[in-house]
């Protein structure tokens, strides 16, 4: 587990003195709030947003992973920006400055300079706006900066014994609406509600990319055989429809990350 990489984490976050982690009880987050507290005890804070494009379910196990960890947190709560009701390509880089900049300001009364986020060498490869808004509000990025990739993160995750060492990857709420469609709160419930049921199916980590009366469903590879099971179909078909869908379908490349950035210039969608 103390292989250099880890070791110039940990001395990075300690040259950092006190930080803020941005917290929001994924697989990196988890992993770096942990390498926070090894490395700098106390002086460490978490900070998680609580809103409407953030999963009831996802805001739960933040707080069994705070209380785990013993850590002083934090939520912040905010509304959907009216820069970004028609969800614009750039929303992320929009939402990510707005959130971060609110962040900041909380954090002077408390005398902490650096917040830091769980990006890592694998957020390059994607259309990834929100990270210019980081860049230019001084964010860091631990373990983008000592290259950590996805893999390494979860490998050592699982040697300490972190519950989320093989946590699905996950995403707010927006990213499952196309470009361009307006944000509804009620939408967000919905694909929340469609995404409950398919983990509780057993599809863990299954997207529901939402375009009005029709959900396209992406699940990971491996598992697309199983979803195909008659019985499985018609239960996913008939809970969906419950919710107002009109026409159920499943992407046959199963689930990738960046899939609604098909269409835009720098987008990737091949992971």
């Amino acid at each position: 587990m103390y292989n250099e990489k880890y070791k110039e984490l940990v001395d990075y976050i300690k040259s950092l003195k006190k930080v803020a982690v941005a917290f929001s009880g994924g697989v990196d987050s988890t992993f770096l709030l942990r390498v926070c507290q090894d490395a700098i005890g106390k002086e460490v804070i978490a900070i998680t947003i609580k809103a409407p494009y953030i999963p009831d379910r996802e805001i739960k196990e933040v707080e069994n992973i705070i209380d785990e960890l013993k850590i002083e947190h934090y939520f912040l709560e905010f509304d959907i920006l009216e820069e970004i009701k028609h969800n614009p390509e750039d929303r992320c880089y929009i939402c990510k400055t707005h959130i971060f900049s609110k962040i900041k300001d909380f954090l002077k009364e408390m005398g902490i300079d650096y917040v830091v986020d769980g990006s890592n060498l694998d957020d390059t490869k994607d259309y990834r706006p929100g990270m210019r808004a980081l860049k230019e509000l001084n964010v860091k990025s631990p373990l983008l900066e000592c290259k950590f990739t996805k893999k390494d993160i979860r490998e050592i995750s699982k040697e300490l014994g972190l519950p989320t060492w093989d946590k699905p990857s996950y995403a707010c709420l927006l990213s499952r609406l196309p470009y361009g469609q307006e944000i509804k709160i009620e939408e967000l419930k919905r694909i929340e509600k469609g995404e409950s049921y398919l983990a509780e199916a057993g599809f863990m980590g299954a997207r529901i990319r939402s375009y009005g009366e029709l959900a396209r469903i992406e699940v990971y590879n491996e598992q697309i055989n199983n979803f195909l099971d008659k019985d499985i179909r018609k239960n996913v078909i008939e809970n969906l429809k419950n919710l107002g869908y009109k026409y159920v379908t499943l992407d046959l490349e199963g689930y990738r990350t960046g899939s609604m950035n098909v269409n835009i210039k720098g987008g990737m969608n091949n992971e």
